[in-house]
């Protein structure tokens, strides 16, 4: 019952390596399963603002969360030579909420003031180095106070031949079941401390595809267009955040039960020689809700030595806002659609940070295994004074 921006939540996760290497396989193939790889990352984010949508657009969005991903990698080759590739990975966070403990503010402490939320997923790929193929299934589930969800996806890969260009398609679905919980002043009966079981619920679908083509343009120059339709259906209202209207009413949000989405990206990287690299992207957004989104993306990896990288970067975001939104008590009665929650309003944002990798060859600390460490910290700040820090860590044993 989290009320993270979907902004937030990107750049909170986040861990991009600067630089990588290739491993050569070609000496020898392994047909047994081995683990190649584990990778760990634990995040800490915490936010401020004033206008919780729980509340009807006003008041406080204080929260903050914990979380930490672990994921292991095996591979194998078949008989056909083919390589397998077998994912694991499981996400557990914790975060407090001033603003969800205001659904029902009589309580002392109410079940959604605080949470854990638990995501594991599981990913197979199989990989034709003759044809220049790859093929991936994937599947996830997530589970938390009021929502649960089932994810499943597959993908394919076609490279050129000279593995200059590379095509890229996936579709996903995502199958929600979330409760319907009332703010506490339009439930039927007020005195009945309903526990989660209690609450009746309703599903919220998801159905994405992904369309990328990669082009290596020359050593130094390669770029990437991507497109992501997306379409819902279901409940897509947030059901315990309050709004109220010219007239001092007050009704739960209500919001059209189908949306359909069409982001674009161009994705573009620059090689200055071997030791600075410049990542830029742009993703123009449209939606049938009439919400219009332009993000652009800067990050310029520098490798300080061939062991140790600094990573600057900066985003820049802008929205519209959506046709059924209106600040606390602007909505007029007889309204079909409304919220007041102002991730849907019109506003910009600004967030920057940097991060730092470790990979000395002897193993980050002296630890072999340990082949590289990350930190990255990263400020965000919104133009209708929602602001927030994240800091993360990312380990990688090989």
């Amino acid at each position: 019952m989290r009320k993270l921006t979907l902004t937030a939540i990107g750049m909170y996760i986040g861990i991009l390596s600067a630089f990588s290497q290739n491993t050569d396989t070609s000496a020898y193939k392994s047909r047994k399963l081995q683990l190649d790889e584990i990778d760990f990352v634990s995040g800490y984010y915490k936010q401020n603002g004033n206008n919780s949508a729980v509340t009807g657009g006003i008041g406080t969005e204080s929260l903050t969360d914990f979380a930490n991903t672990i994921e292991l990698k095996f591979s194998k080759y078949d008989k056909k030579l083919h390589k397998n590739n077998l994912s694991f990975e499981l996400g557990v966070d914790h975060y407090s909420s001033a603003s969800s403990d205001k659904i029902d503010p009589y309580t002392i402490s109410s079940a959604s003031s605080a949470d854990t939320r638990i995501y594991p997923s599981v990913a197979w790929s199989v990989q034709n180095e003759e044809k220049r193929t790859t093929f991936g299934l994937n599947a996830s589930f997530s589970n938390e106070f009021d929502y649960r969800s089932f994810g499943i996806g597959t993908s394919f890969t076609k490279a050129s031949k000279d593995n200059n260009r590379e095509f890229t398609g996936k579709l996903q679905a995502y199958l929600d079941q979330w409760s319907v919980i009332l703010p506490i002043e339009l439930r039927q009966n007020t005195g009945n401390n309903r526990e989660h079981d209690d609450y009746p619920s309703e599903p919220r679908n998801s159905y994405n595809a992904s369309l990328s083509l990669s082009q290596v343009v020359n050593r130094n120059f390669q770029v990437l267009l991507v497109a992501e339709p997306t379409y819902q259906n279901g409940l897509l209202a947030t059901k315990y955040q309050r709004v109220y209207f010219t007239d001092g009413s007050l009704q739960s949000e209500t919001l059209p039960d189908h949306r359909f989405k069409i982001p674009v990206g161009l994705r573009a990287n620059y090689f200055f020689g071997d030791k600075v690299i410049l990542r830029s992207f742009y993703r123009y957004y449209q939606d049938d809700w009439g919400l219009i989104a332009h993000t652009i993306d800067l990050e310029a990896p520098i490798k300080i030595t061939p062991f140790f990288s600094l990573s600057p970067f900066y985003r820049y975001y802008t929205q519209n806002g959506i046709d059924y939104f209106a600040p606390y008590g602007a909505h007029k009665p007889g309204e079909a659609f409304f919220s007041s929650d102002y991730d849907l309003s019109k506003f910009t944002s600004n967030y920057l940070g940097a991060g730092i990798r470790l990979s000395p060859p002897k193993g980050v600390f002296g630890i072999q295994k340990l082949n590289s460490l990350e930190l990255r910290y990263g400020h965000y700040n919104r133009s209708n004074g929602l602001n927030s820090n994240q800091l993360s860590i990312a380990l990688k044993i090989k």
